[in-house]
């Protein structure tokens, strides 16, 4: 028969096998999560009239009110590991500058998301706010939007399949397992596309896999 003092032993040194594994663990997390150690990119795009459809009476002015409406515009940069990805990494006291912001406004028409995509994403690209913003640009500039999204005036259905299809036809060499379409409350609400440190198109299925389940979704039309 175990007696109780065995017991307690034994319950001993578990927990400090367990505490032993977690200090072990615990810098590695901290290593991976190091501004510039990253596998890819996600380039997401949002669909602008969905975003403002969403968000009604709080959705930001500099976006929803233009006096030309937007329609796909940049919701971010995303660095990523080939399982998981890095988020709000030690950002340190780096910050966008004003102007940085606002140059991004006519591809990112949100001083608040420019800088929350910066704290967010941004800094663990390893990058300085002026190089990881330039880099943005290159890689919205990189894509070529469909055209039937660029002369949309009227609201109406589609599959996720028939947008990736679009993005496809538009983009030589990107692959349906480099993009996913996002959609929520029944609307578009992304396009996200994978891309190398280089900004070449590459496969991401792990991105793929979370993409919209949906047989139809709404696309709102801008301006509505």
């Amino acid at each position: 028969m175990v007696s109780l003092t065995q017991t307690r032993l034994a319950l001993g040194a578990a927990a400090f096998v367990l505490l032993a594994a977690l200090t072990t663990l615990a810098p590695a997390q901290a290593r991976t999560e190091a501004p510039g150690r990253f596998d890819y990119y996600v380039l997401a795009l949002s669909w602008s009239p969905s975003y403002c459809a969403r968000a009604g009476r709080k959705a930001d002015p500099t976006q929803c009110k233009a006096a030309r409406p937007f329609r796909f515009i940049v919701h971010g940069l995303w660095p990523q590991y080939d399982r998981g990805y890095p988020d709000f990494c030690d950002a340190g006291p780096r910050e966008p500058d004003r102007a940085t912001v606002n140059a991004m406004l006519d591809i990112m028409p949100s001083r608040g998301l420019v800088r929350h995509q910066w704290r967010k994403h941004g800094f663990c690209s390893g990058l300085s706010p002026a190089a990881y913003f330039d880099l943005t640009r290159r890689a919205f500039d990189k894509i070529r939007i469909p055209p039937a999204f660029n002369t949309l005036s009227s609201g109406g259905r589609v599959s996720p399949d028939a947008v990736e299809k679009a993005f496809r036809l538009a983009n030589p060499g990107l692959r349906d397992a480099a993009m996913a379409v996002a959609c929520q409350d029944g609307r578009l609400s992304e396009v996200r596309l994978c891309l190398t440190r280089d900004l070449d198109f590459r496969t991401c299925r792990a991105v793929d896999r979370r993409g919209c389940r949906q047989k139809s979704i709404s696309v709102p039309a801008p301006g509505r």
